[in-house]
């Protein structure tokens, strides 16, 4: 059998347990204060945007990477065969654009 506790034991575990009651009280006051769920919240946002904007750097370097791979060679000198069909179609796409706007004028 268990021993009879006297009641000096049973006030301080009576007092323990208080304390550890208004502890636990005030924890909870402070996660259900409505700056503490707003910050939390903010901190939530603000996580998602890093990650969603990391992932956006990421993806848009992943394809200037493979751009500049098929336009550069190894060495740093530009892939002509590559690049001079490129620019002939950039320039004959603005002259449809221009001939196209002074038709539009005129």
């Amino acid at each position: 059998m268990s021993e009879a506790r006297t009641p000096a034991q049973i006030e301080a575990d009576i007092v323990r347990r208080r304390e550890q009651l208004a502890v636990t009280l005030d924890e909870i006051g402070v996660r259900m204060h409505p700056k503490t769920i707003i910050g939390d919240a903010k901190a939530k946002v603000a996580s998602t945007v890093d990650q969603t904007a990391g992932r956006a750097f990421v993806a848009v370097n992943r394809v200037v990477t493979d751009v500049k791979d098929r336009f550069v060679a190894e060495d740093g000198s530009p892939r002509l065969e590559r690049v001079v069909p490129v620019a002939l179609l950039a320039i004959g796409v603005v002259g449809l654009l221009a001939v196209s706007a002074r038709r539009r004028k005129g």
